[in-house]
Formats: structure tokens, C-alpha cells, sequence
């Protein structure tokens, strides 16, 4: 998340990463499913969508535009985020779960990027069902490669593709917060 921090504050603007895991020390990368166990066990989407809301809801006290952006289960909660009027704009990178929440309608400008194979689900159907419900402020873009592309620090790490995909994140955010 440092380096996506990094990535993006190169578009002058700020970045906020919240704990929703509450833990001082973040999880290895050897221990990714004890992390989502711990998630999924002690957190869940409904409570991390509450606490995003939350500081949406803060966030919008102090900045004249804020948007989201999310990876994985931070993807979907991103998705669920997209249906209020707290967000200027909602990215959601390779968000699964979000095959479970298929009906939510976008309220504001909405991106959402998949790797072409992911393990559990499949990448078409899930885009296919998204297309199909012809979202005026939904953008779907699909790169090679599997679930964490754009993380180099992931041993499904793609440079071409995560460099494609963050351009595509930069020409959206250059897009819709030029619109306001």
C-alpha cells in the first residue's frame, strides 16, 4: 500500500490508507490468507464498508473532492461505496467479491480493473454480468496476468500490465477530478 501511496501522490494529491484490520504491524506476504481469515472472521465488508463510510463522511468536511480506491476485499468494499454520494469517484482493483454485489449502481465516476485469471471466479462472466447492466459511470478494463498485477511486491507481479493499469488509474483521475 507504500507503494501504491507513492504511486499516486505523484498526481498531486493526497492519500489517506486506512487499518481496517487494526493491527499495529501489517501482515507478510507469506501470511495473505491469515490476513483475509482475520478479515473475513473479525471485520467483514459490512463492518469495513461502516468504517470507510466513515471517514468518507469526515473526509468531506475537509476536501472539496475525495474519491476511493481499493484492492481485493478494498475493491469490493470500494464497489459498495459507489452506490453513496460520499465519493467523487471509486476505483476497484481485482475486488472478487464483488461478484456478490452485482446490482449496486454506481453514483459517481467508477473504474473497475481485473487481472484476466483469477482462482476463484470467472474474470468474464463477472465483467460480462457487469456490462450487461449498461452503467453509465462504470468503466471496466481487464489486464494479463492474475489477482495482485499491480503489486510488485507479489509473486503474481506483472510489469507491463500493472504499468498499463496505473495509467489507466492516472488517465481516470486526470479525467473526473479535471470534470469538477
Amino acid at each position: 500500500m507504500k507503494f501504491v501511496k507513492q504511486e499516486l501522490s505523484k498526481l498531486g494529491t493526497d492519500i489517506i490508507c486506512p487499518n481496517l484490520l487494526s493491527r499495529a504491524i501489517p501482515y507478510s506476504y507469506e501470511e495473505e490468507g491469515m490476513a483475509y481469515q482475520n478479515f473475513v472472521q473479525n471485520i467483514g465488508i459490512d463492518d469495513g464498508s461502516r468504517q470507510i463510510n466513515n471517514m468518507l463522511i469526515q473526509l468531506k468536511q475537509e476536501y472539496e473532492e475525495v474519491g476511493i480506491m481499493g484492492f481485493s476485499v478494498g475493491a469490493t468494499i470500494s464497489w459498495l461505496c459507489s452506490e453513496n454520494n460520499l465519493c467523487d469517484f471509486v476505483i476497484g482493483c481485482y475486488g472478487s467479491r464483488i461478484r456478490d454485489y452485482i446490482n449496486r449502481r454506481p453514483v459517481c465516476p467508477t473504474l473497475l480493473i481485473f487481472p484476466a485469471e483469477e482462482q476463484t471466479f470467472d474474470v468474464d462472466c463477472l465483467i460480462n454480468s457487469l456490462e450487461q447492466k449498461r452503467e453509465p459511470l462504470l468503466e471496466i478494463k481487464k489486464f494479463y496476468g492474475f489477482h495482485g498485477f499491480m503489486n510488485p511486491f507479489s509473486q503474481t507481479f506483472n510489469k507491463e500490465s500493472a504499468d498499463e493499469a496505473f495509467q489507466t488509474v492516472s488517465d481516470f483521475l486526470e479525467k473526473h477530478l479535471a470534470d469538477h
